[in-house]
């Protein structure tokens, strides 16, 4: 079951007027603050253009824009250009030095603006300061005044129109840094990342329940699962959950259906196979009588190997973790405490030689721990049933059995391959298929459900069961996830 959540759509409605929302909010700080910071160099262009008509007509500056006449007693400091050493003017003092001259106008003789800068923290670029050809003095100067306004100082200008008295300018309060209007920018920017992040947030979130929930269904055949799952997330997700759910119930119904029946089939053919058995002994005739007793076995086996795949299918054995080395060890002494040729490689224990010491006088062997034990997560007794019919496969097909057991991070590998068979890899894998046997079924005993049970383990441990031709013979490798 899920809780009560919205829908894809209703989330993704309101992401959407979100994703708007914040966009617009950024927006506006971002043009707000350009058009304001456009403005107050515009300002600071027209309060220049205006100064040079004040200079050199004596006309009223801009707002904001005071002019005052040096007094006597400093304007030989000025001359000199001992600007820093002037009183009222910013601590430390960074003075810049240009001049402008208005060669297109005839009316005042080409005058020439000498011009000084003193800044508290800047020193200008004379190249930067100054533009080229192609705009009037009046135009210069206002670009002067703009480059003031674009940096956060507080300059004062002095200006000589020709030979004109020199003039102290205080134009702070419009191209000053306390002038400048606020930037909202970054905010904008902030705003836009802060909502960039949290929507992908949501989305992330969101899809990740999708990806958990169907991670968790890939590994249920493999590591097992609850009778039902449960997930938090849209509403999407909860009809997935409860489809899942139906059918996971729809399954194990089926499949108990199925046990239950070949388990009473079992059972009822118990108590005629038991006086048959009884009738079959009364029989003088011993051929007869063991051709009975063998039709008898095959009927029984049938059964209980269709059981034996039901109950695969089933998966009620809870997977755990095991040591796989020490699995295929036991398998393998089983058959060879029968006296049956199965040998196993590839799992010998590690050993170290030891130096020698002032308390030993020679070198002693050392086995190292286990450090060949192969872990995994799986159900030992399927995968024992799986390994034993591939050994029984080998013995029945060929002289000898060959086990060998490799692994990596993430997979192992279980291979027996037999030796002396005649069979290909390419014929063995149409007998995976339930009830298929090969051409010497008739001098093999079998009911044509082994590969079939050791394919099903297999696919219940996220693995698969293939063949190929081995150099001794039929090579058969049962590939399984450790994890």
């Amino acid at each position: 079951m899920i809780g009560g959540s919205a829908s894809l759509r209703r989330l993704g409605t309101i992401w959407m007027l979100s994703a708007f929302a914040a966009g617009g909010l950024a927006g506006g700080l971002w043009f707000g603050a350009q058009a304001a910071w456009d403005s107050y160099l515009g300002r600071a262009y027209v309060a220049g253009v205006t100064l040079w008509d004040s200079l050199a007509r004596g006309s009223s500056t801009a707002a904001g824009v005071t002019m005052t006449p040096l007094p006597q007693d400093v304007i030989a400091l000025a001359d000199q250009g001992a600007f820093g050493r002037l009183p009222d003017v910013p601590v430390p003092a960074y003075v810049t030095q240009a001049s402008i001259r208005d060669a297109t106008n005839d009316d005042f003789g080409g005058l020439l603006l000498r011009l000084a800068i003193v800044s508290d923290g800047v020193q200008y670029e004379v190249a930067q300061l100054i533009p080229g050809d192609g705009r009037t003095a009046p135009e210069k100067l206002g670009h002067v005044t703009r480059l003031l306004a674009s940096y956060c100082s507080q300059p004062i200008l002095f200006a000589q129109m020709g030979e004109a008295p020199w003039q102290r300018i205080d134009g702070r309060a419009v191209w000053g840094c306390d002038a400048a209007p606020r930037d909202t920018r970054l905010a904008g920017i902030l705003i836009a990342l802060l909502a960039l992040a949290a929507i992908y947030t949501r989305v992330s979130d969101t899809s990740g329940r999708f990806v958990q929930f169907a991670e968790t269904l890939r590994s249920r055949r493999r590591l097992g699962g609850p009778q039902s799952y449960t997930a938090e997330g849209p509403e999407e997700l909860g009809a997935i959950v409860e489809a899942v759910n139906a059918y996971l119930e729809a399954e194990r119904e089926q499949l108990s259906r199925r046990a239950t029946v070949l388990s009473g089939v079992s059972h009822d053919l118990g108590t005629p196979a038991t006086r048959l058995r009884l009738r079959t002994a009364l029989i003088t005739d011993d051929d007869l009588r063991a051709r009975f007793d063998s039709d008898i076995d095959r009927m029984t086996g049938m059964i209980e190997s269709v059981l034996t795949y039901t109950r695969s299918e089933l998966s009620v054995e809870e997977p755990r973790q095991i040591s796989l080395s020490s699995l295929v060890q036991a398998i393998v002494a089983d058959f060879q405490d029968i006296g049956l040729p199965v040998e196993l490689s590839g799992v010998e224990p590690q050993t170290i030689q030891g130096g020698g010491s002032v308390f030993a006088a020679r070198t002693r062997i050392t086995a190292l721990p286990d450090s060949g034990r192969v872990l995994v997560t799986a159900r030992p007794v399927a995968l024992q049933r799986a390994v034993t019919n591939l050994i029984d496969n080998a013995l029945k097909y060929g002289r000898r059995a060959h086990v060998e057991l490799a692994a990596t991070s993430a997979r192992a590998v279980i291979v027996i391959e037999d030796e002396g068979t005649e069979q290909r890899a390419e014929d063995v894998e149409a007998l995976m298929q339930p009830f298929r046997r090969g051409g010497n079924a008739a001098a093999i005993d079998g009911f044509g459900l082994g590969l079939t049970i050791v394919t099903a383990v297999a696919e219940q441990h996220g693995g698969t069961l293939r063949f190929a031709n081995g150099r001794r013979g039929l090579r058969a490798e049962l590939e399984i996830q450790r994890s």
